[in-house]
């Protein structure tokens, strides 16, 4: 190939954008992942099949693939979509004692899930025992830390943080932890617009202060960080520690 040749293919290629960041392929986009989860919503995760969405939407199976080549890349999409609104949100916690800050996120986690009910309650079974698209599994580690982090800032910026820096962020996670069995209760809850999951908000708050207070006496931080590490081994997969670490028993 010669040098205007070269440059002519450069120029080119500069000039293209990447496949659906075009205004029109946005829309597609959108418009196929719209209907990729209400069939999710309405068949469930395992009976849903790409041929299945493409068929719905009027496209050929090869023009959904350039989307979304799997079921998994729908579900990541969904964790990112999620969790990116839900940590914007959760950016304006307000200031006061961590319980109320957690509750603040626990309620805007609530909120943002709100409008995706009936597709999450689909997905429920692979939420929770999906080992590889589950909110617990390594790959989609990206949206649970995003999430994380939101009830770790609860913590750490609270005007009654506890003093160490390891048992801020210990409970932190265990707040992370709180609010996803309290999101499996919400799916589950057949209350008439899971009524039963705002009562049982409202006495997970009153139930904190006894604990806050409880977190200011002697050993609590100790308890704290066990309760910390059994919950990473149990539920993130991560090793037990060494004798080297620094682990309360």
């Amino acid at each position: 190939m010669g040098t205007r040749e070269k440059a002519g293919a450069t120029q080119g290629r500069k000039r293209g954008r990447p496949r659906g960041r075009t205004e029109q392929g946005q829309e597609t986009r959108q418009r196929l992942y719209a209907i990729a989860l209400a069939s999710l919503s309405t068949r469930g995760y395992e009976a849903t099949h790409l041929r299945d969405i493409a068929k719905e939407a009027g496209v050929s199976v090869g023009l959904l693939y350039r989307y979304f080549p799997s079921k998994r890349a729908i579900l990541l999409a969904l964790y990112d979509e999620l969790s990116s609104a839900y940590a914007a949100r959760a950016a304006a916690l307000p200031s006061g004692p961590w319980r109320e800050r957690f509750s603040f996120a626990l309620r805007t986690s609530l909120e943002v899930l709100g409008p995706h009910h009936e597709v999450l309650k689909a997905l429920a079974p692979v939420l929770v025992g999906g080992d590889e698209d589950g909110v617990l599994a390594p790959q989609t580690a990206f949206s649970r830390l995003r999430v994380q982090a939101a009830f770790e800032e609860a913590v750490a910026g609270a005007t009654d943080a506890p003093g160490s820096a390891p048992v801020v962020k210990a409970l932190g996670r265990l707040l992370y932890v709180a609010h996803l069995a309290v999101l499996m209760w919400w799916l589950l809850d057949k209350s008439p617009g899971q009524r039963a999951t705002g009562g049982l908000v409202a006495l997970l708050s009153r139930v904190l202060l006894p604990a806050s207070l409880a977190l200011r006496l002697p050993g609590a931080g100790s308890v704290v960080l066990r309760a910390d590490v059994l919950c990473r081994q149990g539920l993130f997969g991560e090793a037990e520690p060494s004798d080297t670490d620094e682990v309360p028993r």
